[in-house]
């Protein structure tokens, strides 16, 4: 009996450690991403003069937004079909370089998670958009895996801090702020509804303009889980969810909406990615 009730313990004690290290891999790869190499081979690029270029990049070492990427991968696709865009897709950041980047116009961070460059592509990034590129972030693009001071300054203007874990997936209306651009009045739609995982920052986008915004105090936006007791706060009733701005001589635009490939269905989604690109472009 004492053999069995020992071998039960120790059965017991290597699960329970099991499953710590299982649970601490996970928040490492969540907040840093797994060690990657860094592709640094130059693709072969075929770019028609006649269209604008757009660099749809979805490499992730962090959490993988599958369903998300995928879907984004042939609605955007399709958007470039049908705008005379031409888009080139990739997971391999050799193309990060001052020479090929010049070719595009737009470059979206498709749910990008974790450091998925190294420091020179880093730095071929920075002087393209401050040059007169543009930078598109969704979703994921906005988490605090990327440990990149100049991304969170002119890409997200803070720091990402949680979103709900109880209540992930959550029922808003997605409203226009009054002092957006014309243009974007023009063409999206003022107000619609959306379920999504709204992501809180420690503040609100600094030197941005934002687009739309949620009701913050109609969500619960609390992040507490296991010993983690301090996520349990939003960011107040003017919760933004899509912003923008100027980035030297180009452009920026995140929005934190697109965590599963269902927001995607949306057409008020769509339009508001694809007019996010038109805007990066002019």
């Amino acid at each position: 009996m004492k053999r069995f009730l020992k071998i039960l313990l120790w059965t017991f004690l290597c699960l329970f450690l099991l499953l710590v290290v299982s649970m601490g891999l996970f928040v490492y790869k969540i907040k840093n991403g797994f060690p990657v190499s860094y592709e640094t081979n130059r693709p072969s690029l075929n770019i028609p003069a006649d269209k604008p270029a757009i660099l749809l990049f979805s490499k992730s070492t962090g959490f993988r937004h599958t369903g998300s990427i995928d879907t984004a991968k042939m609605v955007i696709t399709e958007m470039a079909r049908r705008n005379n865009w031409y888009l080139y897709e990739t997971e391999e950041g050799g193309i990060f370089n001052p020479e090929q980047l010049r070719k595009f116009k737009v470059i979206i961070f498709n749910n990008s998670t974790g450091r998925v460059l190294n420091d020179e592509q880093q730095h071929a990034l920075e002087s393209h958009i401050d040059n007169g590129g543009s930078l598109i972030g969704i979703h994921g693009a906005g988490d605090d895996s990327h440990h990149w001071p100049w991304y969170e300054a002119n890409l997200l203007g803070g720091k990402f801090s949680h979103h709900a874990i109880k209540m992930q997936l959550q029922d808003a209306q997605v409203i226009m702020d009054e002092t957006a651009d014309s243009g974007f009045k023009r063409s999206l739609s003022s107000q619609w509804p959306n379920a999504d995982e709204w992501y809180v920052f420690f503040n609100q986008p600094v030197g941005f303009q934002v687009l739309y915004y949620i009701d913050g105090e109609k969500i619960d936006p609390n992040g507490n889980i296991f010993w983690v007791k301090d996520k349990n706060f939003g960011m107040g009733k003017k919760h933004p969810v899509a912003w923008y701005k100027s980035t030297g001589k180009g452009k920026s635009f995140y929005t934190s909406m697109g965590h599963s490939q269902e927001v995607w269905r949306r057409t008020d989604y769509r339009h508001l990615i694809e007019e996010a690109i038109r805007w990066s472009i002019r």
